[in-house]
């Protein structure tokens, strides 16, 4: 998930259940501890290793082992600079837990999504992926956003007056006039978003969603009811809504997994992985994947066609020699570790050959290419490895080149 969806779900938190004690301290660190994890991003930065993002990427820091100790690190540097600087600010115990707290959502939430993330480094390196939510999730985004926004729009500051002065109301309905022309262009740009990357959705939905955004900033400020009502309150019941749009999704999930084991069953398909994989921008497109001993099955449909899924076979290339000699690699060994469902395809380019290793899992059933983290060896006539590296096109960079070394032999 984003780091901002991330940092979003920690101010929601920390606003709903940390704010009565030293409010500002506790929700800065519930906000960073939801956004901590993703500081390895940094090594990944200025690693030269162009596998970096597989090796080091979700690892420690987003592991339930080194929680404890990088949220009790965390808060012992929250009060030191709070100390020195003379600010108030919860207990080095409390901080803690507010830390851990904040770096837990970071793990579940990316736990959640197809990338997946490995929870419980170094004891185990298996990646869990419930593939629930798409790495970016605008829905998910607004559901945790709205509350807070409704809270700004609605706070009454340091007024404690039983009557709520026309001053405060004019101010609400600015505040909200401003935050649905916001969010109304922001339906807007992610429609053009979803369009230029392959996953549309109607225009219509842009209307409705301002219409819902409307109701959402101006109901509250009706007979003055939404000022009575606490931040704490309103993000609280945004956690509410947080967890019943992932419980939507997880019966969504459920239904998508029942279409591809029924076409997996009925097809007496050689299931060696399946699985259903969130496609944006909705929870109810899915992208069916199997993983079978000879290729890949993929399909993209939406949950509401009554229609059994149409599904897209991607066959490996027979193995031979160049194949065989490309998976003794070390690099092509970790990218087919971090691959969930992969193939194989070699192609001839004059004297070279060039063995590709595509991962199907971001492509949400569709056959352009190359995918995300699409691997590529290129070796000559006699097998020895001229060049690998990412394709370019699959991870928006340019070509990454690992040095080459001694050639792998073929086993006997």
């Amino acid at each position: 998930m984003d780091p901002v969806t991330h940092g979003i779900a920690g101010a929601l938190l920390g606003k709903g259940y940390f704010s009565r004690r030293q409010s500002r301290v506790a929700i800065f660190a519930a906000t960073l501890g939801a956004v901590f994890p993703d500081v390895d991003i940094i090594y990944e930065t200025l690693s030269s290793d162009p596998l970096a993002i597989v090796k080091y990427h979700r690892a420690i820091t987003h592991s339930f082992v080194g929680l404890p100790f990088f949220a009790a690190l965390l808060a012992w540097l929250t009060r030191r600079i709070t100390h020195h600087y003379k600010i108030e600010s919860p207990s080095c115990a409390w901080l803690t837990c507010i830390y851990g707290v904040g770096i837990a959502s970071h793990i579940l939430l990316d736990g959640m999504t197809s990338f997946g993330t490995r929870m419980w480094y170094p004891i185990s390196s298996q990646r869990v992926a419930w593939d629930l939510l798409f790495i970016i999730d605008f829905s998910f985004s607004a559901v945790i956003l709205l509350p807070q926004v409704i809270a700004w729009i609605y706070a009454r500051g340091d007024s404690g007056a039983a009557d709520i002065s026309d001053t405060l109301r004019d101010r609400s309905r600015k505040r909200a006039t401003r935050m649905w022309i916001v969010f109304t262009i922001a339906s807007i740009a992610v429609w053009f978003v979803g369009k230029i990357a392959e996953y549309p959705f109607h225009l219509a939905v842009v209307p409705i969603a301002s219409v819902l955004f409307a109701l959402l900033f101006f109901v509250p400020g009706a007979g003055g009811w939404g000022f009575r009502v606490t931040r704490a309150a309103w993000c609280q019941v945004g956690t509410y809504a947080m967890v019943i749009y992932l419980m939507a999704c997880g019966v969504a999930h459920h239904a998508a997994m029942r279409r591809v084991r029924d076409f997996a069953s009925s097809n007496h398909i050689n299931v060696e992985r399946i699985g259903a994989l969130p496609v944006p921008p909705s929870a109810l497109v899915w992208g069916d994947m199997i993983r079978s001993n000879d290729g890949i099955y993929q399909s993209r449909y939406d949950l509401r066609d009554a229609d059994p899924p149409g599904f897209t076979f991607v066959p490996d290339s027979p193995h031979d020699q160049f194949i065989s000699r490309a998976l003794l690699l070390p690099e092509v060994q970790l990218e087919w570790q971090f691959a969930r469902y992969p193939t194989i395809r070699e192609s001839a380019e004059g004297d070279r050959h060039v063995v590709d290793f595509a991962e199907h899992r971001f492509s949400g059933g569709s056959t352009r290419g190359p995918q995300p983290f699409s691997y590529r060896v290129i070796m000559d006539g006699a097998g020895n490895v001229i060049d690998q590296g990412w394709e370019a096109d699959g991870m928006l960079v340019r070509r990454l080149r690992i040095p080459i070394g001694p050639n792998p032999k073929t086993p006997q």
